[in-house]
C-alpha cells in the first residue's frame, strides 16, 4: 500500500495519473440505481479532493442544503421540513426533483462552476480526470451531443451534486425569496403564500435549471399543494401537525424486518410515526422474534 500510494503521489505531481474505468451493479431497493465502482487507486484520489472540496464549498452553500453535510442528514432534512410546514400551515408547497440528475450532470457546466473558485492547476487536472472518466452520452442530435453523467458510486460525486445545484440553490434564495425553500439531494421544495405565487416560481425555476444547469423537472414528482393536505417527501408524510412514514416504506420495514436490523428499524419507526403505529410496529415485532426463535 506506501509504495502504491508513493507511486500515486509521484503520478500525480508529474501530471501522468489518469482515471481507470469502473465496475458496475444494479441497486433495485425504492428505485432501479446503477452504481458504479471506481479502484482503490482511484477512490484515494476522489477522498483526496472530496477533502480538499469540502472546506471551500460547504460555508457557500445555503443553510438549507441537508444532504452531505457534516451535523445534517435526511432526519434533520424531514424534522426541518415537519417545522417549516408548521410555520407555514396555510401556505403553499411546490415539490419537485430533477429527472435522473446523475446522469445528466453537464460536463462542462460542471468544470465552468468549478473554476470560478478553484485557481491550482493540479486541481483542476484531477477534477478534470475524476468528471471526465464517466460520462453518458445524450444525442439529441450529432452536433448537440455533449458530455454528461457522474456516477452515483464516486464519492466526489456527492460534493459535486451540492456545487452544481448550489447554483440553483442561490437563485432560488436571493432572487426569488421564497417563503421558504429546502433541499436534499435532488430533491426539494418552495413554499409560497399562493397558489399564483408558487406557479410563478416554479416557471422561474424551472427555466433557470434548463438554461444554466441543462437540468429538467421530472414529471412524476411536480407536484403544487396546499400544505395542509400534507406531503410526500423523503420517504415520509408530512403535514403541519406530525408525519408519518409513507405506505411503500412501511410495508418495506414490515417485510424486511429481522432480529438482525429491529434496532433500526425500531428507531426508524419511533421517529416519525405516532403512538398507534409504534404499537402496531411492537407487536409485529415481537410476533417476528417468536418466529426466529
Amino acid at each position: 500500500m506506501e509504495s502504491g500510494l508513493s507511486d500515486l503521489q509521484t503520478d500525480i505531481a508529474n501530471g501522468s495519473y489518469r482515471h481507470g474505468g469502473y465496475r458496475t451493479f444494479t441497486v433495485t431497493e425504492n428505485k432501479r440505481r446503477e452504481i458504479s465502482v471506481a479502484s482503490v487507486r482511484d477512490r484515494v484520489v476522489h477522498r483526496i479532493l472530496y477533502e480538499y472540496l469540502v472546506p471551500i464549498y460547504d460555508r457557500t452553500f445555503i443553510f438549507d442544503v441537508w444532504s452531505c453535510r457534516k451535523g445534517k442528514g435526511l432526519v434533520g432534512a424531514i424534522e426541518r421540513t415537519q417545522d417549516l410546514f408548521s410555520r407555514y400551515p396555510h401556505s403553499y408547497v411546490w415539490r419537485a426533483d430533477v429527472r435522473k440528475f446523475f446522469d445528466s450532470v453537464d460536463h462542462k457546466v460542471l468544470k465552468r462552476i468549478l473554476a470560478l473558485r478553484i485557481t491550482d492547476p493540479v486541481t483542476l487536472r484531477l477534477l478534470e480526470q475524476v468528471i471526465d472518466s464517466f460520462d453518458i452520452v445524450h444525442h439529441e442530435s450529432i452536433a448537440d451531443s455533449r458530455r454528461k453523467g457522474i456516477p452515483i458510486g464516486n464519492l466526489t460525486s456527492q460534493i459535486f451534486a451540492n456545487i452544481y445545484l448550489n447554483e440553483a440553490d442561490r437563485f432560488v434564495k436571493h432572487a426569488l425569496r421564497p417563503a421558504a425553500y429546502l433541499r436534499y439531494g435532488d430533491d426539494f421544495f418552495i413554499i409560497a403564500g399562493s397558489w399564483a405565487e408558487a406557479v410563478a416560481f416554479r416557471e422561474q425555476i424551472v427555466n433557470f435549471l434548463r438554461r444554466e444547469l441543462q437540468l429538467e423537472i421530472n414529471p412524476k414528482h411536480d407536484i403544487l399543494i396546499p400544505i395542509r393536505c400534507g406531503l410526500r417527501f423523503l420517504g415520509v408524510e408530512i403535514f403541519p401537525g406530525g408525519r408519518r412514514l409513507n405506505e411503500r416504506n412501511r410495508k418495506r420495514v414490515e417485510r424486511n424486518l429481522s432480529m438482525d436490523n429491529m434496532s433500526s428499524y425500531r428507531g426508524l419507526v419511533g421517529k416519525h410515526e405516532k403512538v398507534k403505529q409504534r404499537r402496531r410496529f411492537d407487536w409485529i415485532l415481537l410476533e417476528r422474534y417468536d418466529e426466529e426463535l
